[in-house]
């Protein structure tokens, strides 16, 4: 896999997770849509650590600068 996401949009998307994580853990958002954003949250956090975001593949869009 090649990297395509900057360091930036990987920071966006750790803070989006760790958002989406504390409205479920924290009992604000609860049932089918604090499950959705727990799952969001964990994809989230994956392709951050990767670095790579298979949705960019499809509209070959890269926020990555080599």
């Amino acid at each position: 896999m090649k990297r395509n996401m900057s360091d930036l949009d990987r920071i966006i998307r750790v803070v989006v997770a760790a958002l989406f994580a504390y409205l479920y853990f924290g009992g604000i958002v609860t049932g089918t849509l604090g499950i959705v954003l727990l799952v969001l949250a964990a994809v989230f956090f994956l392709t951050s650590l990767i670095s790579f975001c298979p949705l960019y593949i499809p509209f070959k869009f890269s926020t990555y600068k080599s």
